[in-house]
């Protein structure tokens, strides 16, 4: 029997019930869940996981409550900058972008990148002059602006500090992960960044084995945290490594990477993954994560806390 899967996130960090409206929590909830079925829709037609994790990512990048696309988050100058990165299992072909402005959705120019370019990762000024060349969708600036987003960057502007998202710990990125039909896993991951970040940082999102990576052989993986760290402990590669290497679970490699070897560096943060068979893994050490799934028996679910 053929198997296809989807799954989503949407950040993780200090996401506490307590202090969530019951409003928000919907809204949340109806992002997570409309990413996964422009997803799912794709695959139960037969489509290819790189278009489906392409597809639910575009639905989170237009969705303005999560920090990427429509509702990334300020820099130092009061400006947007944006990394995505696609990977597709097969034949292990790559595409990421960062540090861009007024794309409307950097993951379709990342997957761009990888099949219109002999690159991998396109960056700044030189990643937006293709968008324009290739005829990507660019959008004013005034698109992107989010009042929460800018009172967010106007209450630390002037102190040099950065703020991931929401409060101090939540990491703002999306992202999804998809088996199809053929077997083909896909990964893909979009982030605005920090706010208020400064020199050009660039996290771990468009980081290809950072946080994002994709192996038939293994699995597909999305990572949303702490990206200085994510990137130290090239997460989503040495998930794989563990399960093509040492044989083990998509559960075991990820709870190893997850919940040890992460925590003793103080890594937070999460991701999801998916292995060849289309079972899911949603691991998290921070008090929650936005995310959710529609399994290989059709079962959809979405959940925040933990």
């Amino acid at each position: 029997m053929s198997r296809f899967a989807i799954a989503v996130h949407g950040g993780a960090g200090t996401i506490l019930k307590s202090s969530m409206t019951s409003v928000l929590e919907s809204q949340y909830l109806k992002g997570l869940e409309d990413a996964l079925k422009s997803g799912y829709e794709i695959l139960k037609k037969g489509g290819s996981s790189i278009d489906a994790v392409e597809a639910a990512t575009i639905s989170l990048e237009n969705f303005p409550m999560f920090n990427s696309g429509k509702g990334s988050v300020f820099n130092h100058e009061g400006k947007h900058e944006m990394d995505a990165s696609i990977m597709e299992g097969q034949f292990l072909d790559a595409g990421a972008i960062s540090g861009v402005s007024g794309i409307k959705n950097p993951i379709a120019l990342a997957r761009l990148v990888m099949e219109k370019t002999e690159h991998v990762y396109l960056s700044g000024e030189g990643a937006i002059n293709f968008a324009k060349k290739i005829g990507v969708k660019i959008e004013e600036e005034d698109y992107f602006f989010n009042e929460f987003r800018y009172q967010q960057w106007l209450d630390i502007k002037d102190s040099g500090a950065v703020k991931l998202d929401h409060s101090d710990k939540k990491f703002g990125t999306v992202g999804a992960v998809a088996l199809d039909i053929n077997g083909n896993l896909a990964a893909a991951t979009s982030t605005g960044g920090m706010t208020n970040k400064q020199f050009g940082r660039v996290g771990d999102s468009s980081i290809i084995g950072a946080g994002t990576y994709a192996n038939n052989k293994t699995c597909a993986i999305s990572c949303t945290g702490h990206g200085e760290l994510f990137i130290r402990s090239v997460v989503a590669y040495d998930i794989s490594c563990l399960m093509e290497y040492k044989g083990l679970s998509l559960k075991e490699a990820c709870d190893i990477v997850v919940h040890d070897k992460l925590v003793k560096i103080g890594g937070e943060g999460g991701l999801i993954a998916i292995d060849a068979l289309g079972k899911i893994e949603l691991p998290f050490n921070s008090e929650g994560m936005y995310r959710g799934f529609i399994d290989t028996q059709g079962i959809l679910k979405c959940e925040i806390y933990k």
